[in-house]
């Protein structure tokens, strides 16, 4: 197994600078990482950074609080596809989908999953830490049913980063007709290795350089 495979070697704090942005995609053509994951404002950067790669260009949605409007999500995620997106990793609506208001959530996905199908695939962020087991689930089968292709953990801005138990959860309610990506706090080879063997099929983390060069 190549762990350089699994990461998206990712950057979103709000003082990046678009020359770290360039190292990040010198390192991630280096190591043959998955995929870069910054904010939109560097989309076209990064895809133009990454041309010729293998690696791809991830853009993040209404991040990191996804209380923005549905269409506000929508617009953005179409200015990432046009910029060179080929992955998004859009924020759930989590104040909704507490208050059970599950269509408003399902729509939302939607929007954002028919501004980036078929160029891009989307991973939506439930930010597992804000939400009870039963919501992480409704959470997961909101996405599956909305035709998103990941679930994801954590924004890595709230309460806490990703757990091994809610990568199991996210794991046991999508099955195989979604991936899942565990996100937030993973810092080690160990701990990258725990997580796949939990079920997840990205890691994302701001690490990747540390973790590949443990594993060789």
């Amino acid at each position: 197994m190549d762990i350089a495979n699994y990461i998206d070697h990712t950057l979103l704090k709000s003082d990046a600078t678009t020359e770290q942005i360039r190292v990040l995609c010198e390192e991630a053509r280096q190591y043959s990482f998955a995929s870069v994951c910054t904010n939109s404002v560097f989309t076209s950067f990064v895809a133009e950074q990454l041309r010729g790669s293998e690696v791809k260009t991830c853009a993040v949605v209404g991040f990191p609080l996804g209380a923005m409007a549905t269409k506000a999500k929508a617009l953005e995620t179409k200015t990432a596809v046009e910029d060179g997106a080929e992955e998004i990793d859009m924020v759930l609506a989590i104040g909704l989908l507490k208050q059970g208001e599950d269509e408003k959530v399902r729509s939302d996905i939607e929007a954002v999953v028919r501004e980036a199908h078929p160029k891009a695939s989307v991973k939506v962020i439930i930010e597992a830490c804000l939400l009870t087991d039963e919501e992480k689930e409704r959470a997961c089968r909101l996405s599956l049913e909305a035709g998103a292709d990941y679930v994801k953990t954590s924004t890595g801005f709230s309460t806490g980063g990703a757990s091994l138990e809610d990568v199991r959860l996210m794991k046991k309610t999508v099955g195989e007709k979604m991936k899942v990506k565990a996100s937030g706090g993973i810092r080690t080879l160990r701990s990258a290795l725990d997580f796949i063997e939990a079920g997840a099929d990205r890691i994302g983390t701001s690490n990747g350089v540390q973790i590949v060069e443990e594993a060789k």
